[in-house]
C-alpha cells in the first residue's frame, strides 16, 4: 500500500490523515458524490472537477470497505487552506511506490504489476469545491444550519455561554442511560453558586449530558422549609389522631347532662342491639354519643329489656335519662298487653291511649268479633263471655298515626293466631292431652298463667289441671276449684275467696260448682304458659297453695293439702 492509501486489509491510516483515529466518523456523507467507509457495495458517480490533469467521469463498482483513490474528502469551510485546493500541493500528486496486489488507483480497476504509475489522479485534489453552480449545494452554509461535524483531531471546545445554568456533556450513545426525572418541587431557579465550574467540558452538539455529567440542581431553602412543615404537620396530626383514638377507646364516653329539652320522635327497629339504638338516638340529637347510651343501659338492670318501637324523647338527654325514659313507657306511644291481662283491661287501655270514650273498644270487640280474624276453632261454646278472650296476644303494640280500636284488635288477634299455629295448637295435640279442642288448650294456658306465681310453677300447675280433669279423680270429682275462675266470673281480682261464696256463685265459670274447664279462657296467656300447657310436668301433682303469696307449694295428697289450707286461712284470717 502507499503511504496514505489503504488496501483491503485493516491497515491503519497515516496519523496526518484528517480521518485518522475516527474510522466510525462518516463526515460529510450526505453530500453528493461522497461514499461512506462502511456498508454494502454502492454505485457512485464522480463528477468532473477542475484538475491539472484531465479527468474523465466514469462509473465504477467498489467493494464495501475498500478505499477508492478518488474518494472525496470532507471540506470544512472554517479550515480551508489554499494548499488543499491547489492540485499541485495535494498528497496524491507525489509518486509513491504501490505494494504488489494493491488497488492501483488509476480508475481503470486494474491491479499493480510493480511499475510506477505517475499519472494517477490526485485523490485529494479531485474533491476540492470549485464553486461552480452545477455543484451540489453545501447544506452547512445556510444561516439556520448547525455547524458541520468535525473530525476528531479538528474539534475544538466551545466555551459555555455566559449565564446558562445547565451543565451538560456531549451525548454519548454508548454509555448514556436515561436519568431519573427530578420532581419539580425540588427544582431550583438556578445554581446556588451562580457559576458552572464544568462549563469547559461542554460538547458542541447536544443539550443532554451523559450519566454523571450533570451537576445536581440546587435545592431552594423554601422547598426545605415546606418539607419541614409537612413533616411537622404529619407528626402533629398523627399525635392528635393517636390521642383521639386512645381517648375514645379508654376515656369516658361523651355525654350530655340532665333530662334534655324539646321533643323528637325516634323509631327503634325490631332486632336492634344497644349500639344500634345508641346510634339512632345520637343521629336524632337525643344523646351525645352511642357509648354513653350503651353504658347507661348496661348499668341498668332492665337495660337489655328496651323494646323496639316509636319513642318520643327530648334532645340533649344524658344516656341515663334516655334509658330510663325508654324503660318507663312514658316516652312511647305504645300499648302494653301483659301476660294474664283480661280483655276488659285491654279494652280500657286502648280507649285511654287513643283518647276514646270509655267502652268504645269493648263495643267494637262485641260487634265486630266475627270480623277480627279469629281462627275457626275459636268461640265454640255459647257460654263464652268474650270470644276474643285469650286472643289478644301479650306484647307491646306501637300506636302509629291513624290507629283505631278496630285496627289494634285485628293486629292482636292476628299475632295470637300466628303464635298458636307456630306452637302446634291443633286438634290432634288437644286430643293427646285429653282435651276436646285447641280452644281448651288456650283455656288451660290461661288458667296456668292466672294461678302460677312464676315460670317455675307453670309446668306443675299444668300437671295439676290435667290430673284433676281425669275421670279417675275421686278427690275433687273433676272439679278444678280455682279461685281465679271465681274472680273472672265476678270481674274481680281478690286473692281471698270465701268457701261459701265459691260454692254458691251461679256462673258457668265457677269451677268450684261445675266440673271440667270453664267455657273459655279467663285471660291472655303468655308464651311460657302456652308451652307449659303443651308440656306439663307429669309429676302426679294434685294440689297447691301459696301461703305467703310469693311461692307456691305443690302436694299430691288431700291430707297434705288440708294442712296447707289451714295454715293459709290462719295467716289471712279467712273463714
Amino acid at each position: 500500500m502507499t503511504e496514505y492509501g489503504r488496501g483491503t486489509g485493516p491497515e491503519p491510516w497515516h496519523p496526518d490523515d484528517p480521518l485518522y483515529g475516527d474510522q466510525a466518523w462518516t463526515g460529510h456523507q450526505a453530500q453528493h458524490g461522497q461514499v461512506p467507509y462502511e456498508g454494502a457495495q454502492q454505485q457512485h458517480y464522480y463528477p468532473q472537477q477542475p484538475q491539472q490533469q484531465p479527468q474523465v467521469p466514469y462509473y465504477s463498482q467498489q467493494p464495501a470497505g475498500q478505499y477508492h483513490p478518488q474518494q472525496p474528502q470532507y471540506q470544512d469551510p472554517q479550515y480551508q487552506d489554499p494548499q488543499y485546493q491547489d492540485p499541485q500541493h495535494a498528497y496524491g500528486a507525489q509518486p509513491q511506490q504501490a505494494a504488489p496486489g494493491q488497488y492501483h488507483g488509476d480508475g481503470t480497476g486494474g491491479w499493480d504489476t510493480g511499475s510506477w504509475n505517475t499519472g494517477a489522479p490526485d485523490p485529494y485534489g479531485a474533491q476540492q469545491p470549485a464553486g461552480y453552480p452545477a455543484e451540489a449545494p453545501d447544506q452547512y452554509r445556510t444561516a439556520e444550519a448547525y455547524p458541520p461535524p468535525q473530525p476528531p483531531n479538528r474539534r475544538h471546545l466551545v466555551p459555555e455561554p455566559a449565564g446558562e445554568w445547565l451543565d451538560e456533556q456531549p451525548e454519548d450513545a454508548g454509555e448514556a442511560e436515561p436519568e431519573e426525572p427530578e420532581h419539580a418541587f425540588f427544582a431550583g431557579g438556578g445554581d446556588d453558586d451562580g457559576h458552572d465550574d464544568d462549563s469547559g467540558d461542554r460538547g458542541g452538539r447536544g443539550k443532554r449530558g451523559g450519566r454523571g455529567g450533570r451537576k445536581q440542581k440546587g435545592r431552594s431553602g423554601m422547598a426545605c422549609l415546606v418539607v419541614s412543615l409537612v413533616l411537622v404537620g404529619g407528626v402533629g396530626g398523627g399525635g392528635y389522631l393517636a390521642y383521639d383514638f386512645l381517648k375514645a377507646k379508654f376515656g369516658p364516653a361523651e355525654d350530655y347532662a340532665g333530662e334534655g329539652t324539646g321533643s323528637v320522635e325516634v323509631e327503634i327497629k325490631a332486632g336492634s342491639g344497644l349500639y344500634e339504638m345508641g346510634n339512632v338516638l345520637k343521629a336524632a340529637g337525643v344523646v351525645k354519643s352511642a357509648d354513653a347510651f350503651v353504658t347507661a343501659a348496661q348499668e341498668n338492670p332492665r337495660g337489655t329489656g328496651i323494646q323496639p318501637g316509636l319513642y318520643t324523647l327530648k334532645k340533649t338527654m344524658s344516656g341515663q335519662a334516655a334509658v330510663e325514659a325508654m324503660l318507663s313507657g312514658t316516652a312511647q306511644n305504645v300499648l302494653m298487653v301483659n301476660p294474664g291481662m283480661r280483655n276488659v283491661e285491654v279494652y280500657k287501655a286502648i280507649d285511654k291511649k287513643l283518647k276514646q270514650p270509655e267502652g268504645t273498644t269493648a263495643g267494637v270487640a262485641k260487634s265486630q268479633a266475627k270480623n277480627l280474624g279469629l281462627p275457626a276453632w275459636a268461640d265454640d261454646n255459647p257460654k263464652i263471655k268474650d270470644p276474643l278472650e285469650g286472643f289478644l296476644f301479650p306484647q307491646r303494640y306501637d300506636l302509629s298515626a291513624g290507629a283505631t280500636p278496630e285496627k289494634l284488635l285485628k293486629q292482636m288477634v292476628a299475632k295470637a293466631s300466628a303464635q298458636y299455629q307456630e306452637l302446634g295448637f291443633d286438634q290432634n295435640k288437644a286430643k293427646s292431652l285429653g282435651l276436646d279442642s285447641p280452644l281448651q288448650l288456650v283455656t288451660v294456658a290461661s288458667l296456668v298463667q292466672a294461678e302460677g306465681m312464676n315460670h317455675d310453677d307453670f309446668r306443675k300447675m299444668a300437671d295439676v289441671i290435667y290430673n284433676r280433669l281425669k275421670s279417675t279423680n275421686d278427690v275433687t270429682n273433676r272439679k278444678l276449684e280455682f279461685d281465679s275462675t271465681i274472680n273472672y266470673a265476678k270481674g274481680t281480682s281478690n286473692i281471698h275467696v270465701g268457701r261459701t261464696e265459691a260454692r254458691t256463685l251461679e256462673d258457668p265459670y265457677n269451677t268450684y260448682k261445675h266440673e271440667g274447664l270453664p267455657p273459655g279462657p279467663i285471660g291472655n296467656p303468655g308464651t311460657d304458659a302456652l308451652n307449659a300447657a303443651l308440656n306439663p310436668d307429669k309429676g302426679g301433682w294434685m294440689f297447691f297453695v301459696s301461703v305467703d303469696g310469693k311461692t307456691t307449694t305443690f302436694t299430691k295428697t288431700f291430707a297434705e293439702h288440708e294442712k296447707l289450707v289451714a295454715e293459709f286461712n290462719k295467716k289471712h284470717n279467712n273463714g
